[in-house]
């Protein structure tokens, strides 16, 4: 079980944490986690690419010269593909990039990523982020104490009390704020450093592992004040045979 060492905003150790096998001792898994990635890439584009067909360019309604006798080639319109000005000819048309990637795939990319930070050496657990009012100077300082230096990842287990912490990191170009709910394979590639909390690894060993069991649904409530039809069919029936 791989442990890490808890560190204050200054800098300095003030314990020692074990983390779960199953998450932050996973096999790296390069293929998975490159699928993983391609896909949430593709997932942000737009796909707003659009070119217009012959059909769909203004003008050309009208054959530029007669069929035969002029010596030129016969064309039937200037918006043809082969004419300057003229229609594009399977080009891009506005369609989703998205690509199907399932649950799983996602939870086992991020334990290979996860994994890998561990063993680089570029997780940082915290013991908290305490912001009284928005300072980027004393998240800069933090940084610095922390010896954080190129693209950074800070993980919470969820938004702060008026977002001091937020707007602390969000003028700095190269922090990246994410919360445990959230976090993605490729955020956590692409930093240098990540620095989480510990209630944010809270969240994530209980996001990420996959036991939570789903409760079963309770059986409706049989409502006996109101008869049924049938109850109601045969009363009527022997009532009628009492009287008879």
């Amino acid at each position: 079980m791989p442990a890490i060492d808890i560190v204050d905003a200054s800098g300095t150790k003030s314990g020692t944490r074990d983390l779960p096998s199953a998450i932050f001792e996973a096999p790296v898994n390069v293929p998975l986690m490159h699928q993983v990635v391609v896909a949430a890439m593709a997932g942000r584009r737009a796909g707003t690419h659009k070119v217009k067909t012959r059909g769909e360019v203004r003008g050309g309604g009208v054959k530029p010269w007669r069929q035969k006798g002029t010596g030129r080639a016969r064309q039937g319109s200037i918006r043809a593909p082969q004419w300057t000005g003229g229609g594009i000819v399977h080009g891009p048309v506005v369609r989703t990039h998205n690509q199907r990637i399932n649950k799983k795939m996602v939870k086992g990319a991020l334990r290979s990523a996860l994994s890998d930070a561990v063993t680089s050496g570029k997780l940082i657990a915290l013991t908290e982020l305490a912001f009284d009012e928005p300072k980027t100077k004393q998240a800069v300082e933090m940084l610095t104490a922390l010896e954080c230096d190129g693209r950074v990842l800070l993980v919470l287990d969820k938004p702060t009390d008026g977002g001091a912490a937020e707007k602390s990191f969000r003028n700095l170009q190269q922090v990246r704020i994410a919360y445990a709910g959230g976090i993605g394979t490729y955020d956590v590639l692409l930093a240098d450093r990540i620095v989480i909390t510990a209630d944010a690894l809270d969240a994530l060993e209980g996001s990420t592992d996959g036991t939570t069991e789903a409760k079963p649904a309770e059986a409706p409530a049989k409502n006996e004040a109101e008869p049924t039809a049938a109850a109601e069919d045969t009363a009527e029936d022997t009532e009628e045979g009492d009287d008879a």
